[in-house]
């Protein structure tokens, strides 16, 4: 539904900076100062959740102090922007600030930043909201993305692939302990889509990665339901020195 109101406004309105609403060349895209003002990560990062590292590459495995201490239950992860600043801003007036048109250049930023990772067979799905939650919202800002992305890639999508059945609190302000065990039971692989991930690698998509809970929940679930190594890509990696 969402893509086609996207493309209703592209027809009637002419394209804007998303920082700052100034008119732009491109469609729903960033102007000159907003682009160099928005933390774009580059350079050497952390394989396992994409947050930037210092330093250069030796062919080795390169993680962060988050991923060595607590490992991950999917093979390879990316992120393209940090959580800070103007990005902050954007991504909080995708998730409550009911905009949505944000969702289709964030997910060419990921598709950019996941290109390595990236392969033909494999099966894109999105972090679920409780039902509740996305009346609220109307709309399942990671599931916007995770389409976008589909499109972009022109991978298979899946948006029901795991169902959250619980409707837990915010996990803002929790530890990442409390964070894990408040999600322990609350995501499960959809029963009507099991079929779709069995021996199949799955990319989770999701907006931002704080502790890492959330998708390890939905790695776990996704494992569960047979599918064979899971990948995450976030529009954004909380970073402990932002």
């Amino acid at each position: 539904m969402w893509t086609r109101i996207q493309t209703a406004i592209e027809l009637i309105y002419p394209p804007r900076c998303l920082g700052c609403g100034d008119l732009v060349t491109s469609d729903f895209g960033l102007c000159g100062p907003c682009w160099r003002e928005t933390p774009f990560i580059a350079g050497t990062i952390c394989e396992s959740c994409g947050t930037p590292l210092p330093g250069g590459t030796d062919g080795h495995r390169i993680e962060c102090d988050d991923c060595m201490t607590t490992p991950r239950p999917w093979r390879d992860g990316r992120a393209a922007l940090l959580y800070t600043g103007r990005a902050r801003r954007m991504i909080l007036g995708l998730k409550h600030g009911d905009r949505p048109e944000f969702a289709r250049p964030a997910a060419l930023w990921m598709a950019r930043a996941a290109k390595s990772m990236l392969h033909d067979k494999m099966l894109i799905a999105p972090v679920p909201l409780h039902r509740s939650r996305l009346i609220k919202r109307r709309y399942n800002q990671s599931a916007l993305l995770a389409q976008y992305i589909a499109n972009e890639t022109s991978l298979s999508y899946c948006p029901d692939l795991l169902i959250r059945t619980k409707n837990t609190p915010m996990l803002e302000g929790m530890t990442a302990d409390e964070r894990t065990k408040t999600l322990s039971t609350a995501i499960h692989p959809h029963p009507k889509r099991r079929h779709r991930m069995a021996a199949r690698d799955v990319l989770l998509v999701d907006d931002v990665m704080t502790s890492g809970a959330t998708l390890t929940a939905c790695a776990n679930a996704c494992l569960a339901g047979g599918a064979h190594h899971i990948f995450v890509l976030t529009l954004a990696r909380v970073a402990k020195d932002t």
